[in-house]
């Protein structure tokens, strides 16, 4: 699988085809849109890889080490905006309402990391969740849920 997901990453390939599984594409669009979304500010700082491993272990079963090879990857091809385009639309293609709310999540939590939003974060969270068809209504909520669980204030 990390073999597959690295080759999507520096653009070898396509991202894993989801009829074979769902994690492994799953992950691999992830993994390009979260990086993507830490470096934005210009300051990819611990918290954020942090949470980064986090979802990456959690939610879909890689080691840390796995992780953080792949974020090592996703970093070195973060200028390539093609990648983003082509994560948000296998996550779009890919799968249901639910599991794009469920990344929207992921990207608050990576975007709230470092425990501040910046402007250009919150620019491509809406812009990414327009790519996936996410409502504003359900990717607030998703923000929301975020802020309550890492407990900060809903007000920023």
């Amino acid at each position: 699988m990390l073999a597959k997901i690295k080759s999507f990453l520096i653009g070898d390939e396509a991202a894993p085809e989801t009829v074979g599984d769902d994690t492994e594409a799953m992950a691999a669009a992830a993994v390009a849109v979260l990086v993507e979304t830490a470096l934005l500010d210009g300051d990819f700082d611990q918290r954020e890889r942090d949470a980064i491993i986090g979802i990456l272990v959690d939610r879909f079963g890689l080691s840390a080490d796995d992780a953080e090879d792949l974020i090592d990857a996703a970093v070195a091809q973060h200028q390539d905006a093609n990648r983003v385009y082509a994560a948000t639309r296998q996550i779009r293609d890919a799968f249901s309402d639910v599991e794009r709310i469920d990344m929207m999540e992921m990207l608050w939590e990576v975007v709230y990391a470092d425990g501040v939003l910046h402007d250009y974060e919150a620019n491509l969270v809406r812009r990414v969740a327009g790519l996936l068809y996410v409502a504003d209504r359900d990717s607030g909520m998703a923000r929301k849920r975020v802020l309550e669980r890492m407990g900060l204030d809903s007000t920023e």
